[in-house]
């Protein structure tokens, strides 16, 4: 039964209520309250908090303890390691014959001198204030003052009336080539998107793959397949059995093995090698020139002046450490049919070793751009590009019309191209066809490569602009090699990346009156490595050491560039590319049996002669491992700029100028690291 309502009780809150209004009902202190006022706290449990003990507090301290010193003992190893490293390569270079100084050497040589002068100096005058309040010649000429101040007030004066203007001009000249050729960089980008949106690929009317049933052997055109190669030890073996499988009628197919070795132990096993083809029931020969004249395009003109070749319709070209796949040629040769106008279907390189080392991802960042976006680009819109040199099938009759192989330039690829496309041919490039090869692991061969490939271009340039302007193609074709082929991206890209980053930034440090904006040095830049970095989008954690490296690399495409324009001693030094004899596909070997028992099933091997020339095999074995040996060395040109551009980042710490500082910080970083040859392939 429940309580009755206490009517009293209710009256009286009520009354109380209006009243006080809006005041506490039962203050904490009345003198004239009658009632007894008991705080009631609804029963809550306190959260308790959680405390870590003094033996728990140690190990804690102890781990982190643990993890710095790690990180410090790993920075002092790694720096230890790269001075001992240092002065090993240093102590090398020492105890070798003197190099002769380039003329760019030189010319960094003094840029370096006067530098670190004009650094000491702006030194005295920022620790004496005259930083902050710069003298002038008038003040410096009234007062009696210490000479120091006097010759600051003067160089104040002439750097800003008479170094400053020139400087200014010459930013402003690269500012705008920097930016012509950005757009042309954007352009490509926007190229290569259109034609993955729209699906865009050239068109085969053949397809020897999946007609096989209804092709007779005659259906095959007559292919020639040709190898140059010189001292080619690590991948002679490698290459020539990749060409030899080729799926494609045996009777329809000859390989030419072009060997310009000097070394008589690697002639021996190019031979040896020939023959062990030959009498698996392969048409192969082995050509050998007594005089290497004209390098790749003299061997390769040479292969062509045999009487044979005029019974072959195509040839096929291969560097000595391409390894094709066995369907190249029935994935090439039938975009040749029913176009009587194509003379060169060019494929795409993919590389074995692109993950050996920090060079060759770099590397394989800008050859992705080159085929992904510039080779895929101007083979659709204009059929027209560079030819690689290799992974290539010509139309011989296309050789023939536009003059052959040529032995006036170090770039034969290119020459060749040039004047069939002035002849009126066009060219398809295929990107779904790869072919692997490799690239090179170390900075010196890298470097020897990269002079070949720049100044081989100014040369063809000099020898050919004549030539392009009494051409019967139209003058938008004629524009388009001039100024993009040649001059925009073979010598702009060289001049204004090395004058910019390497020259003008470090002066505009000791020349302040001259500015250079920090959206040229860093913003532009940034964006167009993202551009190049999009077809190979697994680099982006390298977007920033390829930034550096590549203006780094400037420095030797722009000795290359002017040594090939002005034909100077080194335009003309040709180079075999050292190669590490990286095998392609784990299946290679696998593929290369497989052939091998199912042709010498169909042969009879004489096994009279078998142990003579396995001895003789043995032997020439033994000449493989009587090898050169290999060495890291100083680069001074490299080291020299590392200097320049770290002095000069010391300068601009002193003007509180934070892009350009952290800029040329870490591209003098970057440059010191190249110079020790700390990049690439390390010999120990």
């Amino acid at each position: 039964m429940s309580r009755p309502p206490n009517q009293e009780f209710q009256e009286w809150w009520n009354k109380q209520q209006s009243a006080n209004g809006s005041e506490d009902l039962f203050p904490s202190s009345s003198e004239n309250s009658t009632f007894l006022t008991v705080e009631i706290c609804s029963p809550t449990v306190a959260e308790k908090e959680r405390t870590r003990s003094a033996r728990q507090l140690s190990w804690i301290y102890l781990l982190k303890f643990q993890q710095i010193a790690n990180s410090i003992a790993f920075l002092t190893n790694g720096f230890i390691s790269i001075v001992h490293t240092a002065n090993r390569r240093i102590v090398t270079s020492n105890s070798a014959p003197p190099r002769s100084d380039s003329r760019l050497y030189r010319v960094i040589k003094v840029f370096l001198t006067v530098s670190v002068i004009l650094l000491v100096f702006e030194l005295v005058a920022y620790f004496r204030g005259w930083h902050f309040s710069p003298p002038t010649v008038e003040s410096a000429s009234a007062e009696v003052v210490d000479l120091a101040e006097y010759v600051y007030a003067n160089w104040l004066d002439i750097r800003a009336n008479y170094l400053a203007p020139p400087l200014e001009s010459l930013i402003n000249m690269c500012i705008v080539l920097f930016l012509i050729q950005s757009v042309d960089r954007v352009v490509l980008v926007l190229g290569c998107f259109w034609i993955k949106f729209r699906g865009l690929k050239p068109l085969a009317e053949i397809d020897y793959s999946s007609d096989v049933e209804n092709l007779n052997a005659e259906d095959y055109p007559m292919v020639l397949l040709q190898i140059p190669m010189c001292n080619e030890r690590e991948v002679y073996q490698q290459s020539i059995a990749a060409v030899c499988v080729q799926d494609w009628p045996k009777d329809r197919m000859l390989v030419q093995i072009l060997d310009d070795s000097d070394d008589l132990g690697v002639q021996g096993l190019i031979k040896a090698e020939v023959q062990k083809w030959q009498q698996r029931g392969v048409h192969i020969i082995y050509r050998h020139r007594l005089i290497r004249t004209g390098y790749k395009a003299g061997n390769l003109k040479s292969a062509m002046s045999c009487d044979y070749v005029k019974n072959y319709e195509f040839v096929a070209i291969f560097d000595a450490d391409f390894q094709p796949t066995p369907d190249f040629l029935k994935n090439t040769v039938p975009y040749f049919k029913g176009h009587d106008d194509v003379a060169l279907v060019q494929t795409r390189w993919a590389f074995v070793n692109k993950d050996e080392n920090l060079l060759t991802r770099l590397q394989n960042i800008n050859l992705a751009f080159h085929f992904e976006v510039e080779q895929q680009v101007n083979g659709w819109f204009i059929n027209f590009f560079g030819f690689n040199g290799t992974a290539g099938v010509w139309r011989i009759k296309a050789l023939e019309e536009c003059g052959g192989w040529l032995e006036r330039t170090t770039v034969e690829d290119m020459d060749i191209a040039v004047r069939a496309h002035l002849c009126g041919w066009k060219f398809i490039y295929v990107n779904d066809v790869k072919c692997l090869c490799e690239l090179p692991e170390s900075y010196e061969t890298y470097k020897k490569q990269q002079h070949r490939w720049h100044s081989g271009p100014m040369q063809l340039f000099r020898l050919c602009f004549s030539d392009i302007l009494r051409s019967k193609v139209s003058w938008l074709k004629k524009a388009n090699l001039i100024f993009l082929f040649f001059l925009l991206r073979k010598l702009i890209l060289p001049f204004y990346s090395f004058t910019l980053f390497c020259i003008i930034l470090p002066l505009t440090m000791f020349l302040p009156e001259a500015q250079l904006p920090a959206w040229v040095v860093c913003y532009v830049p940034g964006l167009m490595s993202v551009l190049n970095i999009l077809p190979a989008p697994q680099s982006f954690p390298f977007i920033v050491p390829y930034l550096l490296f590549e203006n780094t690399m400037s420095v030797t495409k722009f000795n290359a560039m002017i040594s090939g324009l002005f034909q100077l001693g080194s335009s003309y030094e040709w180079i075999v590319t050292k190669k590490s004899g990286r095998s392609s596909e784990a299946d290679l070997v696998a593929m290369v049996e497989n052939e091998s028992e199912s042709l010498l099933k169909k042969s009879t091997v004489s096994r009279s002669s078998s142990e003579s020339g396995l001895a003789e095999l043995n032997k020439l074995e033994m000449t493989k491992k009587m090898v050169k040996r290999k060495r890291n060395r100083l680069y001074r040109k490299e080291l020299a700029l590392a200097f320049i551009l770290l002095t000069a980042s010391v300068r601009s710490l002193l003007s509180a100028q934070g892009i350009h500082f952290y800029f040329l910080l870490f591209q003098g970083f970057t440059f010191l690291v190249v110079g020790l040859d700390l990049i690439g392939e390390q010999v120990s």
